[in-house]
């Protein structure tokens, strides 16, 4: 099981960074939005989303009854691992506002997003920070259950990488915040 959800880490990390990257775009008023292939990348990765939570929650679940039956739970030596634990959470719950706030309405034909203000700008910076920190800290393990060999070797540039796209996306959430209320 942990194999499996190692490869669909990495389904959900290709898919979120193309969602991320053409996301961007849009929000920047770069290329136009309202694309129907974006919409399919997000809620294939949507699914693939809830396979992992269902996933880590029956991990998690596991570690808890050994952690019950042995009578030591060792929390503050496991602070990584409740780290990842509590930003996945707090992952569900910034996604599910960026649903609500990026699902828009058909109304006769013209595609109509729902309004962009402060509280929603915070609330997608949050995500990217939640989606910082649980993939950054995540990355790691991922690359060596995948079986990467050299992982030290790639893990920088992946680092890299992925700073960059997240950065890119708090930034374009700031523009598109500004075109909403500025405009």
């Amino acid at each position: 099981m942990r194999k499996f959800n190692a490869v669909l880490s990495m389904v959900v990390l290709a898919l979120f960074l193309i969602h991320a990257i053409a996301g961007s775009f849009q929000l920047a008023g770069i290329i136009p939005g309202g694309s129907g292939a974006m919409q399919t990348v997000a809620w294939i990765m949507l699914g693939c989303i809830i396979i992992h939570v269902i996933i880590g929650c029956k991990l998690t679940a596991d570690t808890l009854r050994a952690c019950k039956k042995s009578g030591t739970s060792y929390y503050k030596d496991n602070k990584l691992f409740w780290l990842r634990r509590s930003s996945g959470f707090a992952i569900m719950i910034f996604i599910l506002f960026h649903m609500l706030i990026f699902l828009g309405k058909d109304e006769n034909g013209v595609y109509r997003l729902n309004y962009f203000g402060i509280l929603q700008l915070i609330s997608q910076i949050l995500l990217v920070v939640s989606l910082a920190v649980h993939v950054l800290s995540n990355i790691k393990p991922l690359m060596i259950a995948v079986g990467t060999k050299s992982y030290a070797k790639i893990l920088m540039d992946v680092l890299f990488i992925l700073s960059f796209i997240l950065l890119l996306s708090g930034i374009a959430f700031v523009i598109y915040y500004l075109r909403w209320n500025l405009v």
